[in-house]
């Protein structure tokens, strides 16, 4: 290692006696420092460096850095109990950090995901830091990191439980655990065998009290914390982009004037510049630089169109409506996608649990981000719905919503939709968007009105394109296959799937867009 990156790591001990193990890197010279912690499950030799510069970067800017092992995790004592056990842990941190010589005082947190949520989770009489910059996160623990519309995340929700049932075999030196675990996720099987494996090797996980039915909680972060500078990072292939939205109007909700950056992002991968991005914040409110971010507007979202940054400018994209002759999922091009009209006509789409329709592309499957789907497009079991070229450019920036009459011949379906950018010049159609909405119950067999909610986006359509929807009963593996009635939950392709016909009423079909941030935008 460097001579210059130097750190040591120290002990706090908690009021019931549970050591918290931190690395704390220093700067250059003689502090005291302003300081940035981060509280992670994943070890502090990693410091989210998937994602993030490394502390050491962070150092030669003049930043003390504090990367936490969370209890249960990494050389921390105690058992990992997930969130829930975060609020007092982080009291206690931030208590421990302002008697730290080294620090000044001046106190930042950042990290994403689970790191993300760790910020935010404190007790109501401990002061909050200067500033927070929580990036891909949110505060239901339902529809922010396990649910999409009813429906459980399958792939993403056992590929991070078993990380976890993972770290925690290392921990106990579980050897065989590990190794399955990592097997599994590997070779795809995790998919099968998945959720039987975290109920076997980590059956008091947080993640698999999600899947069996567990209690969800909605985390409140102390109001005081809320109104404190924060900078938001969202990608709009991100699975907790709403989540991330729902912070923004909380924050605002408290009296907070909130940054929030949404880019070509997913999970893992982040855009250039965005390491800048965040040494900018610290340093305006850490080190005291000059501001160049008080403007009216703080929202900022990439254009997926045109490939550049712009601000915030609230709903666009018009009213939409279906119509097909009843070919929409033999014809790509049968079923038409009217602006400003009146649907009409009947599709039936027949659902195969053999071969359910793949998830491709996205925020929740396992392949995120802008995809070319025109060959799921092409299957008999997806239907399509795509506009006549355009004649003048089309910005759509909100969150779609589909409404929709549908009845099934069994209790229980998935509506599965997507948006693209269809390019006729290439036979491209470029995903920009999904979502999801599960149906359960006798209430299935008759006809009723289904609205599907998709993740927020921004782009702008060029003359001589067109805009496509595409409805399917399944994406598998972004969420489990229903079975076609309510006996357990909704997983794998099984002998005890039905084939389901779905009849798509377009009478009163209805395309529109909510706007990106009013909390409307994330209700129905």
């Amino acid at each position: 290692m460097p001579e210059n990156q130097r750190w040591r790591d120290v002990e706090l001990t908690t009021h019931d006696g549970i050591s918290l193990i931190s690395r704390i890197w220093l700067p250059e010279g003689d502090g005291p420092w302003p300081t940035l912690l981060m509280r992670q499950p994943y070890g502090r030799a990693i410091a989210s460096t998937v994602t993030i510069a490394p502390p050491c970067w962070w150092t030669q800017h003049g930043f003390l850095v504090v990367i936490q092992d969370v209890r249960g995790q990494g050389d921390s004592g105690g058992e990992f109990h997930g969130f829930r056990q975060e609020a007092a842990d982080t009291a206690v941190t931030h208590r421990w950090l302002r008697t730290l010589p080294e620090c000044n005082g001046k106190i930042g947190t950042y990290g994403f995901s689970y790191q993300g949520l760790t910020q935010l989770l404190s007790q109501e009489d401990v002061p909050p830091p200067s500033c927070l910059a929580p990036a891909m996160t949110g505060l239901d623990e339902d529809s922010h990191w396990s649910r999409e519309g009813g429906a459980e995340w399958w792939h993403l929700g056992l590929g991070w439980g078993l990380q976890l049932a993972a770290l925690r075999a290392r921990r106990y030196s579980d050897n065989e655990a590990w190794t399955t675990i990592h097997h599994a996720l590997a070779d795809g099987s995790y998919l099968y065998n998945g959720l039987q494996l975290l109920r076997t090797l980590d059956p008091n996980g947080m993640v698999v009290r999600w899947f069996d039915g567990g209690k969800t909680l909605l985390h409140q972060p102390p109001i005081n914390w809320l109104r404190q500078p924060m900078l938001l990072l969202g990608g709009w292939w991100d699975p907790h982009l709403c989540g991330l939205i729902d912070l923004y109007e909380r924050s605002q909700a408290a009296g907070g004037r909130p940054e929030l950056y949404i880019g070509p992002a997913t999970h893992l991968s982040w855009w250039p510049g965005v390491q800048n991005l965040m040494l900018d914040f610290f340093q305006r409110h850490l080190q005291n630089r000059d501001s160049e971010a008080d403007g009216e507007n703080n929202i900022r979202l990439w254009d997926i169109g045109r490939q550049r940054w712009q601000f915030a400018s609230g709903s666009s994209g018009g009213t939409w409506s279906l119509y097909s002759s009843g070919l929409a999922c033999h014809e790509l091009l049968e079923g038409q996608l009217i602006p400003d009209g009146t649907g009409a006509g009947c599709v039936q789409l027949v659902h195969d649990p053999w071969r359910p329709a793949p998830a491709i592309g996205g925020h929740l499957s396992p392949t995120p981000g802008l995809v070319n789907r025109v060959s799921i497009d092409c299957r008999s079991d997806v239907a399509t719905f795509t506009s006549a070229p355009l004649t003048e450019p089309l910005c759509l920036e909100g969150r779609p919503r589909l409404s929709l009459t549908v009845q099934a011949d069994q209790p229980g379906f998935d509506l599965c939709i997507a948006l693209s950018r269809v390019l006729d010049s290439t036979n491209c159609a470029y995903q920009l968007t999904t979502g999801v909405r599960r149906f359960r119950g006798s209430t299935a067999l008759a006809p009723q009105q289904c609205k599907v909610l998709m993740q927020p986006l921004l782009t702008e359509l060029a003359p001589g394109e067109r805009l496509r929807l595409s409805l399917a009963a399944a994406t598998w593996p972004a969420i489990g296959v229903n079975p076609g009635h309510s006996e357990g939950l909704c997983g794998p392709p099984s002998i005890d799937c039905q084939v389901i016909t779905l009849l798509l009423y377009l009478e009163e079909s209805r395309l529109d867009l909510l706007p990106l941030v009013l909390e409307q935008a994330t209700k129905f």
